[in-house]
């Protein structure tokens, strides 16, 4: 996170400004009489168009006002003489003007003004005007330069003499630039260097050209062309100058002005160039490097940057240095510069001029532009070299003195007048002045006053009697009060009080001290994908009774809020960032009185700029190598390069993926096919995007040859049910390898003695016709063109079109208990394809009575289902069906077996648990136990017992008449034997009984479902014959005596 701030305080910069003026000579009002003083004037080394009227600058003040008149050539100038000259009125400047004809190289020369009213005479500087000058390049035949490679050469181009001196840069014939470097550059005197000459420097011209400041004007100089004569090696050699000649040279420069030094050095490989300075450092903060390190840049030089330079030029063959010798000489500059002087009558005073410079300056007095020397004498005054001294002055006295120090490379001129006057005090400033101010900041208190004699003053807050001078304050002599740092109790009203001989006068301040602004979260610098949406913050802290003003920079120029950005009290908020939004941000909060500003760099992440200048080399029959030139990454480094081919056979116009690479690679291999007629193209890849395609490269055709692949995905399937369709993939443009691509189709039924069919095609499908239905056939697909076959297919195996399954082998039924039915079945005997699933759809039935269809669908592989039942007395009727792709076969329908008296079984659970019918079968219970005692008693007695003595033989099943006693069971009553279950289909089985139920039947007619649960009932018959004196089997049968009490 980086963001860059800066706090500017307008107080205080105003401040900083004013500092130089605080112990400035006072001014005197202008309603006051006073001597002339200039107040604008031309440069002294005036250069001008000639294509416009000529301005020469001349204004001054005074009391009264001021009359003008110029000298020129040292001669008196009469301006109403020449028509195209005249004065400004209430100024002095001279206008030329050339509108109605005429040469203003007529008018050069050297002006001077002249300002004067009653109390003296004030003068500009010398003006010195120049017209500017573009002359045409001397007309010259220029023969061809011939040069041995690897030899060192320079081109001159010596440029007419222009006025100011023209800027030179070389070009080509065709105004291309000339491409410099370290071998090749162009030398301050404008000449182009070359320290060695290669023989791609022959493949252009060179041309001088020569632009001219004032009049916008290009000349270019007959171009140089060069004959570069080649050897079999280039000789490497030691560096040598071309530029300074020889080992040492010496350069004078004028204080103030930049220097630059300079080192031109031939050899091969090109020399480097390095600068010393000798017995110290080079300048620090005033030098720099130009023109490949060849130049030595020294700003604003001084006395202390006198001294020897070197320079050392090197290669590997060895080094040479050479020597500058820098002389700094100076033109005049102030040490002390004159000051108006006012005297009150009376009064001593002195003016006081003081220069140095190299060699050191003379010093002129003039008064009135005279040389004192030949004024009037004044006793009062006094001339001792730099410095006058006025005693005992008297109203009268007033002029205007010129100090002027030269020597012989400049001067300087100013201007200072006396002024004897008798005034009382008076404020300059208005009165009631608001003053604020940030606290903590540095702030003047302004109190501008006049009088004659100089009045004293001072300062006084809320009417205290101290006078402020000293600690967090200064007094300044012209009037104003310094705080080193305001705070907020230095708010409040300061008076400033001027007295001398003749009076006093005094003014009042008010100050405020308001709180500084400040931004407290600025803009951070953000990396941002293009068209997000990044949010600049500027939150500001500010003295809320100043108004606040917030302003956005970009790139240092004011920023247009258009429709993609939102300008809010806390930030600045941009939709759908664009590359052109990338830049620097600045908030700049300000109020009257100060300002803050954050900044913070927006660096937006585009797709890369397409790859250019696409280039095919290493042309083989199986490869080439593809270069190319990346375009910018856009902020977002290249990660990939994604290259593309278009062939124009198979799918003119249409691109593939050929293959991909690293992004730090611009040149690859690329694998190629027969038969195929390339174009390539290149995609740049970054993080947010790909780049749009470069543009193609040149084509490349690859001979042809025979397939090396067969098709791949090669299927039979039949779409009806008495065909096969035979499909594949057919072979793109880089795998037909040649003409005329064709696919030799051959099938057969899966049977070993079978014979082949074989069809050839030119389309990625054939129909084999009049097919069983669903049987496997084996299937080859071979490619082939016309330099021969693919090599031989795999075989595949694909089937004949289905049809409509047989019904499932069984559906079996099964009823575990009363809360579910269990359903299995089989897969039909006769799939007739491939099975896509099962359809079972049953209903509920009670008599007459049916519920609504429930479906259910099951997979191919699953042939078991569990119903949950909801109603335990209904029955259930289920239909299944098998699937194909081609539909549902045939149904197979069954129904769950009926409960044996459903009702009575409903019942009989419902009481089973009931208090009084458990205690009803305990009393049962124990009534069969007393009577089975007494049977056994009765036997053991020797009583008739009509069961026979054996009770491990079974009864006979065909003895139907048994004498001792027949068994008549019947089942109207539907009653289940103490201890029985219920079967799967609601019949009744003895629990734990190893009797079966056929040996108390007749015959053995008792039928069993296929899940083993009974489904016939049994009868026991009674003997027709048997007496009424037979002792009844319902009193003598255990068994029948149970059933007789239940």
């Amino acid at each position: 996170m980086v963001t860059r701030r800066s706090q500017l305080s307008r107080a205080g910069l105003a401040f900083a400004l004013c500092l130089q003026h605080l112990v400035s000579a006072i001014e005197v009002p202008l309603d006051l009489p006073q001597p002339p003083t200039i107040t604008k004037q031309s440069v002294k080394d005036y250069i001008v168009d000639p294509r416009d009227n000529i301005f020469i600058e001349c204004e001054a003040k005074g009391n009264p006002v001021p009359t003008f008149s110029w000298t020129r050539n040292g001669k008196f100038f009469n301006v109403a003489k020449d028509p195209k000259v005249s004065m400004r009125r209430r100024s002095g400047t001279l206008v030329i003007d050339f509108h109605g004809g005429g040469r203003p190289e007529d008018y050069e020369g050297e002006y001077q003004c002249f300002a004067r009213n009653d109390y003296g005479t004030a003068l500009s500087s010398k003006i010195h005007l120049q017209v500017s000058k573009s002359p045409l390049w001397p007309k010259e035949k220029v023969d061809v330069i011939e040069v041995d490679e690897g030899a060192p050469l320079s081109l001159q181009c010596n440029p007419p003499p222009g006025l100011p001196s023209p800027v030179i840069f070389w070009m080509s014939s065709s105004m291309e630039p000339i491409h410099q470097d370290k071998r090749v550059s162009q030398g301050q005197n404008g000449d182009l260097y070359f320290s060695n000459v290669l023989l791609q420097d022959a493949q252009t011209d060179y041309s001088c050209n020569a632009r001219f400041h004032f009049t916008h004007t290009i000349q270019q100089k007959n171009p140089y062309t060069l004959k570069v004569k080649t050897t079999r090696g280039i000789t490497e050699t030691t560096p040598s100058f071309m530029y300074p000649y020889g080992t040492s040279s010496s350069q004078m420069v004028l204080r103030g002005v930049d220097l630059l030094l300079e080192c031109i050095a031939s050899g091969v490989p090109a020399p480097d160039i390095m600068w010393y300075k000798k017995g110290g450092e080079l300048p620090a903060g005033k030098t720099k490097l130009e023109n490949f390190n060849k130049a030595l840049r020294i700003s604003n030089v001084s006395e202390e940057d006198s001294g020897e330079y070197f320079c050392l030029a090197s290669n590997k063959m060895g080094s040479i240095r050479h020597t500058i010798s820098v002389r700094v000489k100076a033109a005049p500059y102030w040490l002390d510069e004159p000051q108006n002087l006012i005297l009150a009558p009376g009064e001593d005073g002195r003016l006081v001029c003081r220069a140095n410079g190299n060699p050191k300056p003379t010093i002129q007095w003039l008064v009135n532009g005279e040389p004192v020397e030949a004024s009037p004498p004044n006793p009062s005054r006094e001339v001792a070299g730099d410095t006058i001294v006025f005693r005992d002055t008297q109203i009268g006295s007033s002029a205007v003195y010129q100090c002027n120090a030269s020597n012989e490379h400049g001067y300087l001129l100013a201007n200072a007048f006396v002024s004897v006057l008798d005034v009382p005090p008076r404020i300059l400033a208005p009165r009631n002045q608001l003053i604020k101010v940030i606290q903590y900041n540095r702030t003047r208190l302004d109190c501008p006053f006049f009088g004659s004699p100089i009045p004293t003053l001072r300062w006084f807050k809320n009417g205290q009697g101290n006078t402020l001078d000293g600690g967090n304050y200064k007094a300044h002599e012209n009037g104003s009060l310094e705080m080193n740092m305001a705070r907020k109790e230095d708010q409040g009203i300061y008076t400033c009080v001027a007295t001398n001989i003749l009076g006093k006068a005094e003014a009042q301040v008010r100050l405020e001290v308001k709180d500084p602004t400040r931004i407290v979260r600025g803009p951070e610098d953000q990396v941002v994908k293009r068209g997000s949406m990044p949010r600049l913050h500027c939150r500001i802290k500010h003295d809320p009774t100043l108004k606040l003003t917030v302003t956005w920079l970009k790139d240092d120029a004011p920023l247009y809020i258009g429709n993609r950005m939102k300008k809010e009290d806390d930030g600045l908020t941009i939709y759908g960032v664009a590359e052109k939004d990338q830049g620097d941000y600045t908030c700049i909060a300000s109020t009257e009185l100060d300002k803050d500003s954050a900044k913070a760099y927006l660096t937006v992440l585009e797709r890369p700029d397409r790859p250019r200048d696409l280039e095919l080399t290493d042309l083989a029959e199986r490869s080439v190598r593809l270069t190319w030139i990346p375009g910018d990454d856009n902020n977002s480094p290249i990660t990939d390069y994604i290259v593309q081919f278009e062939e124009d056979r198979f799918q003119p116009g249409t691109w593939h993926n050929h293959s991909s690479y690293p992004g730090s690679v611009n040149s690859a291999v690329l694998s190629l096919s027969p038969y195929v007629n390339y174009q390539f193209r290149v995609i740049a890849v970054n993080d947010v995007g790909s780049s749009l395609p470069s543009v193609p490269s040149e084509r490349y055709q690859t001979n042809g040859a025979r397939p090396e692949i067969n098709p791949t995905g090669v299927q039979g399937a039949g779409t009806q049910r008495n065909n096969m369709e035979i499909t594949w993939t057919p072979l793109n443009a880089t795998q037909a390898y040649g003409p005329n691509l064709r696919y030799i189709v051959r099938w057969r039924r899966r049977d070993p003695r079978g014979s082949w069919y074989n069809e050839t095609v030119k389309t990625p499908r054939h129909v084999v016709w009049n097919t069983p239905i669903y049987v496997p056939y084996e299937i080859k697909v071979q490619a082939e063109n016309d330099f021969g076959r693919a090599p031989e297919p795999d075989t595949v195996i694909g089937y004949s079109g289905e049809d409509l399954p047989s019904s499932p082998r069984y559906l079996r039924i099964r009823q575990p208990n009363l809360e579910t039915i269990n359903l299995e079945w089989d897969h039909p005997e006769h799939p007739n394809g491939v099975l896509t699933g099962y359809n079972l759809r049953y209903q509920a039935f009670n008599g007459s009575k049916t519920g609504r269809t429930l479906v259910e669908n099951f997979s191919p592989n699953q042939t078991r289902f569990t119903l949950q039942r909801t109603d335990p007395i209904s029955r259930y009727r289920f239909f299944l069906r098998a699937r194909t792709q081609v539909g549902d076969g045939e149904t197979i329908v069954e129904e769950s077996p009926a409960l044996l008296n459903e009702a009575y079984t409903k019942n009989h659970v419902d009481i089973a648990t009931q208090g009084w019918f458990i205690g009803l079968m305990c009393a049962i219970a124990l009534l069969v136990l007393i009577l089975l005692i007494v049977c056994f008693i009765k036997r053991s007695r020797g009583g008739k017992y009509p069961v026979r003595d054996n009770k491990d033989e079974h009864l006979n099943p065909e003895d139907k008449n048994a004498e001792d006693g027949s068994f008549d069971y019947s089942d109207e009553d539907n009653k289940p034997l103490p201890n029985s279950q219920t079967s799967l289909d609601g019949t009744i089985k003895q629990q734990e009984s190893d009797d079966s139920l056929v040996d108390y039947g007749e015959g053995g007619e008792g039928q069993f479902n296929e899940d083993g649960s009974f489904i016939g009932q049994y009868t026991v018959k009674k003997d027709k014959e048997e007496t009424e004196g037979n002792e009844s089997s319902e009193a003598t049968s255990p068994v029948n005596a149970i059933y007789s009490l239940a």
